[in-house]
């Protein structure tokens, strides 16, 4: 059983624009060239070639959201971080692809 929600692309676009998230609260696992190509300016990127370095940066106690390019490496992620213990995370469904269409942006 999933200890990890999922979210729409869109109500989660809404959260971010919204401002409703902090800049450590969205996790994007891309890699870097991924990011430059197209990201969200308040994600913090955490490559998931490096994210066990990294990890310890993800506050516990707060809502985290993590989002990769279409889903999979996410799912992965939050997978890795609950079995660890870490609690209210979220999978961004379809990822960065899904995100940017809402945002004007052809990903793919």
């Amino acid at each position: 059983m999933e200890r990890w929600s999922n979210i729409e692309p869109e109500p989660f676009l809404a959260l971010v624009r919204e401002g409703k998230l902090a800049l450590d609260q969205i996790i994007d696992v891309r890699e870097l060239d991924e990011w430059n190509y197209y990201h969200l300016d308040n994600s913090t990127l955490m490559p998931l070639s490096s994210f066990q370095e990294r990890e310890n940066e993800i506050e516990r106690e707060r809502p985290v959201y993590v989002i990769c390019a279409h889903g999979v490496r996410s799912v992965a992620v939050c997978r890795y971080l609950s079995e660890k213990g870490y609690g209210n995370l979220a999978n961004v469904i379809g990822g960065m692809a899904a995100v940017s269409s809402l945002d004007g942006f052809q990903y793919d």
